[in-house]
């Protein structure tokens, strides 16, 4: 027998008793009740409200201490680790994943009034992110080609640096990063082409398992004319080519 909607809505938890709870729980409330994806690499912003990210830290601290513990590190007697949890608490969640916490820059977007529709590019910017399979640093470059249209909207250069910081602050494989970071900018400019180019020092690598101290990963994203236009792709490549890609 169906369940009448007095029933329901005394089933559903009111602000009171979201209240007592913590700030991660009442947080993933609002996404699953939203049916909101919260992968690694997703933005939630919209369902953190003012003064959860300091309870966030306050809980991450006390989880992180919990993990030195584990480790049978004492970070009581020992000067070096002692504010170590909260050191580490407040990285995550203001630095090397805040991407995830914050909601995007502002980014002034101007018209296109002088038609332009020639090939731009920008870059290297330096990217930093975190390896989502073991959280250890991602760190590289990103190249980014325009192929602007009259009706694209022109962003300052500055602009598409920190873009790539809000999407690459966050744990993620490099691949969807790219790809996230494409879509983004394709809502934003509305260019004929878009192309980017990644490449990246993995720390996963380097630090850990193969210990490879020299692979680097590389992958591009092509959209539009760059995609469609085997001419217009050699021209971006080539010059990027001059820029020590390498």
């Amino acid at each position: 027998m169906p369940k009448s909607p007095s029933t329901v809505t005394r089933l559903l938890p009111s602000e009171d008793d979201l209240a007592k709870l913590p700030a991660s729980q009442r947080i993933r409330y609002r996404l699953v009740s939203a049916d909101c994806r919260y992968h690694a690499n997703d933005n939630i912003s919209t369902h953190v409200r003012p003064g959860e990210l300091d309870e966030l830290k306050a809980e991450v601290q006390a989880k992180m201490h919990d993990v030195l513990q584990a480790l049978v590190i004492d970070t009581e007697s020992d000067h070096n680790t002692a504010e170590t949890a909260r050191r580490v608490a407040k990285m995550f969640l203001t630095e090397v994943f805040r991407g995830r916490y914050v909601a995007a820059p502002p980014i002034t977007e101007f018209p296109n009034i002088s038609r332009l529709n020639e090939l731009m590019i920008v870059g290297p910017i330096k990217v930093r992110s975190a390896c989502s399979h073991h959280l250890c640093p991602i760190l590289g470059r990103v190249w980014i080609g325009i192929m602007p249209n009259e009706f694209s909207n022109l962003i300052g250069l500055s602009k598409y640096a920190r873009i790539c910081d809000w999407i690459m602050s966050r744990p993620q494989i490099q691949e969807e990063a790219v790809t996230m970071l494409a879509n983004e900018l394709q809502e934003r400019v509305k260019p004929d082409g878009l192309a980017i180019v990644m490449e990246a020092d993995h720390f996963c690598m380097h630090w850990r398992g193969v210990k490879d101290d020299e692979s680097m990963m590389t992958n591009s994203v092509m959209r539009g004319a760059f995609l469609k236009d085997a001419n217009l792709r050699r021209e971006f490549l080539s010059l990027l080519s001059k820029k020590d890609l390498r």
